[in-house]
């Protein structure tokens, strides 16, 4: 089970960069996310989700992979690619996978308009280069699932400058 974690900054500009850097470490291999998503307070008190995982796309794509090679089996690879994407990216597209769409719209609430958070669903991590990374766009903790002696870590390197 991965942890909860909901970051507010005082722009959308810093909660993008912050997406941004994250994207990196998760290509570096020094985060697995299972859901990441910037919630967006706007000056007209709208809230606006923005996701950045797609579930249909993940499901269209392994969906043709299992498709052509069941349709391999049947001397029909590419007829069995169309089916199991269409199938994949239908059931992804039902699939809401990760932090609910109503918690996150209800922490937006909460958030300044103007504002936005980045809400992540963190499986692993590792700390030590994750937190160096982070900490130079600041930031509050606005909800988290992590144990208090992590929280506090968290905090306090959002809150420390990096030097």
């Amino acid at each position: 089970m991965g942890n909860l974690i909901a970051v507010a900054y005082d722009e959308l500009d810093t909660a993008q960069n912050v997406m941004r850097t994250l994207n990196e470490l998760s290509v570096e291999h020094a985060i697995a996310l299972d859901d990441a998503v910037i919630v967006e307070h706007r000056p007209d008190g709208k809230i606006k989700l923005h996701q950045t995982m797609k579930p249909a796309a993940a499901g269209a794509a392994a969906g043709a992979l299992w498709g052509g090679l069941i349709g391999l089996l049947f001397l029909a690879p590419f007829v069995g690619m169309a089916v199991g994407a269409a199938a994949g990216g239908a059931t992804g597209a039902m699939a809401d996978v990760g932090v609910d769409d109503r918690f996150m719209k209800h922490l937006a609430e909460d958030l300044q308009p103007g504002t936005a958070a980045v809400i992540l669903l963190v499986r692993e991590s590792t700390p030590d280069k994750v937190l160096p990374r982070l900490s130079p766009y600041g930031g509050r903790v606005i909800h988290s699932s992590l144990s208090d002696d992590a929280e506090a870590h968290l905090r306090e390197a959002l809150s420390t400058p990096a030097s």
